[in-house]
């Protein structure tokens, strides 16, 4: 009886997930394609803010990103340790999943081609959500890696702790902080 009440309330909760270093490591993979590509050797244990470019001053803009132009920089981009695990079983629980990404229109076919349809087949495109304007998606849950995507939104903020978001201090924020997938899994069934 308890897990029929369950699944019901799976299928009236939408959760909204991030892609990078939500479900993929991209930084990473980023920051390995960077240190190889232009001789520097910065450790992402080292990095703990949200722009990148400081980390590698003398590089454009545009030297920073273009690795994301190239579809065998995404081939290279893993899952996040237990993501397609508990994105599965929340999934087969009946819980509606969505990407909620504010990638690049020019990115997107390529993570989808590379990391979705490769490692989450069962997240179609037509749950994908593009946009840079996370607040305005209606949603029972959203978790991310970027805190300046879940401040001010009307949904259960779920922070994936990420070498940027270290400092933090999520909690004092109205945030749950997560540092893996399980921990997301057993706070969506403690909350939902």
């Amino acid at each position: 009886m308890e897990m029929k009440l369950h699944s019901k309330a799976a299928r009236d909760t939408t959760v909204l997930v991030d892609m990078d270093d939500t479900i993929e490591d991209l930084l990473p993979a980023w920051v390995e394609y960077l240190n190889h590509s232009y001789g520097y050797n910065v450790d992402i244990k080292d990095i703990d803010n949200w722009n990148i470019k400081l980390y590698f001053p003398t590089l454009t803009r545009e030297q920073i990103y273009e690795p994301f132009n190239h579809k065998e920089f995404w081939i290279n981009v893993a899952p996040r340790q237990d993501a397609i695990h508990y994105l599965k079983k929340l999934y087969n629980e009946g819980y509606r999943i969505y990407i909620c990404t504010a990638s690049d229109y020019r990115t997107i076919q390529n993570k989808y081609e590379f990391i979705i349809k490769r490692y989450f087949p069962f997240i179609t495109w037509d749950k994908m959500i593009i946009t840079y304007n996370k607040q305005m998606i209606c949603a029972d849950y959203l978790i991310d890696d970027g805190i300046h995507n879940l401040e001010n939104g009307n949904f259960i903020k779920v922070l994936m702790t990420a070498p940027h978001n270290k400092s933090y201090d999520a909690s004092a924020n109205g945030m749950f902080r997560a540092d893996n997938w399980k921990e997301i899994y057993d706070f969506i069934h403690r909350n939902g």
